[in-house]
């Protein structure tokens, strides 16, 4: 079974985006592209996803609102034919349930705690429960709205897969030592291992040379 990646397209120039897409074909991987907010602000960038065709296009807009916003949120983006749309698991029971009623093909991610987040930031904002008790309580809360996806940190998995039984998309990957704006980081290899369906990695292949940033990605991985 081939690893299946999505790239982070975390930028605002298109020819930047083209690049990164063009250089990606590899055989050996399973690869989707993801698309967050910087992008989908840009001036050009949703006329850009848009016209992509024969990709899997992942939306990470993480919309966080009332129930009646986020699901005409979610119908305004149907013409993008997105594969998966992430949505804050926080938003709550019935937000979540409308976002589905209205989703159609488009697979609907639950967020559940940032992994630019711990402990400390959490207790800081107000909450009282652990990290685990968070984490679990949003992977509960997504499997009870069926929603098609969820993201977590991989420190998180086994956990989640105790109550959410369909795909697990893991960011905070990286090849490198450097965790940048992260802090529950892993390697590709171990968040594999502990069970992740999807990989989310960005500046540890797109930046510099592609090409060989996958090879050392390939080798990483055994691949």
């Amino acid at each position: 079974m081939k690893n299946k990646i999505f790239i982070a397209i975390d930028t605002k120039s298109l020819n930047k985006a083209k690049s990164i897409i063009n250089q990606v074909k590899l055989e050996n991987f399973k690869i989707g592209f993801k698309f967050g907010l910087e992008f989908l602000n840009s001036k050009n960038g949703r006329n850009f996803i848009s016209k992509l065709k024969k990709k899997i296009i992942f939306v990470d807009l993480k919309l966080h609102d009332i129930p009646n916003t986020m699901s005409s949120a979610v119908i305004a983006l149907k013409d993008l034919k997105i594969d998966y749309l992430t949505v804050h698991i926080s938003s709550g029971l019935k937000a979540l349930k409308e976002v589905k009623k209205v989703s159609g093909k488009t697979k609907i991610v639950g967020v559940t705690t940032l992994t630019s987040l711990d402990s400390a930031d959490l207790k800081s904002v107000g909450h009282k429960r652990s990290l685990k008790d968070i984490v679990t309580f949003q992977a509960k809360l997504a499997s009870k709205a069926k929603l098609d996806a969820i993201v977590c940190s991989p420190h998180e998995i086994k956990f989640v897969q105790k109550y959410f039984y369909k795909e697990i998309i893991t960011p905070g990957i990286r090849i490198s030592s450097k965790v940048n704006d992260q802090k529950r980081v892993m390697t590709p290899r171990e968040a594999f291992k502990q069970g992740s369906d999807w990989i989310v990695i960005g500046r540890d292949v797109t930046k510099g040379n592609i090409k060989g940033n996958f090879k050392k990605l390939s080798d990483h991985l055994g691949q």
